[in-house]
């Protein structure tokens, strides 16, 4: 544990509460993604299974349990409690195209050819790609609401802080992961165009609009 990891953990866990909180304030689910929550709820489920067969850390099963649990909260809000509030209409990217070349990925490239570990590598490369619907609806809808922003806000910088922490673990411990580094990467990549965005004109007041 490093601060690094910390603070992209504690991103991640604002990212989550923001998006939460914003459906149940708002009793809606608009300006959201279905479909990017359902690739994060299979990212999660597909990392996290060695809950069940390996202990690291009181704190590293909580966070686990958080994460699936609030996925799968996320989920029940969007297609069943607020489902009239859903936007099907502009949530239309085809994730079968993210989901196909990264099952077939974590296949070809993996540290090791079980399946614990396909799954893993799995989670890893759907990772860095499940916010293209999100970001995929926002250009659609050509713009987002200033909550919706936060989110994804929080969401990259726990991305990019994983990378800071990659960076440390190499100095520090001579210990890198380039199946990781790389998932990284590519996701921080996927966030630049937003993060100069947000911070341009959603930090001064102002609506996020994306082109369509």
């Amino acid at each position: 544990m490093n601060i690094f990891r910390l603070a992209g953990d504690l991103s991640h866990v604002v990212a989550i509460i923001i998006l939460l909180l914003k459906i149940w304030k708002t009793r809606s689910c608009a300006g959201i993604s279905g479909k990017s929550q359902i690739l994060f709820a299979l990212v999660y489920l597909t990392r996290y299974l060695d809950l069940f067969t390996t202990y690291v850390s009181l704190y590293n099963s909580v966070m686990k349990v958080l994460f699936i649990s609030a996925s799968g909260t996320t989920l029940y809000l969007m297609y069943g409690k607020f489902r009239g509030t859903y936007d099907h209409n502009h949530d239309t990217f085809r994730i079968e195209f993210l989901l196909v070349p990264c099952g077939l990925l974590s296949l070809i490239i993996n540290h090791e050819f079980t399946l614990m570990e396909i799954l893993w590598t799995f989670s890893i490369y759907l990772e860095s790609v499940a916010i293209l619907p999100q970001l995929f609806m926002v250009s659609k809808t050509g713009e987002a609401e200033s909550i919706t922003s936060h989110y994804l806000f929080a969401l990259g910088s726990y991305r990019a802080l994983y990378l800071l922490n990659w960076i440390h673990r190499y100095i520090a411990e001579t210990h890198y992961d380039l199946i990781a580094i790389f998932a990284g990467i590519v996701q921080t990549i996927l966030y630049c165009d937003f993060f100069y965005l947000y911070i341009t004109k959603v930090l001064k007041g102002k609506k996020l609009q994306l082109p369509a």
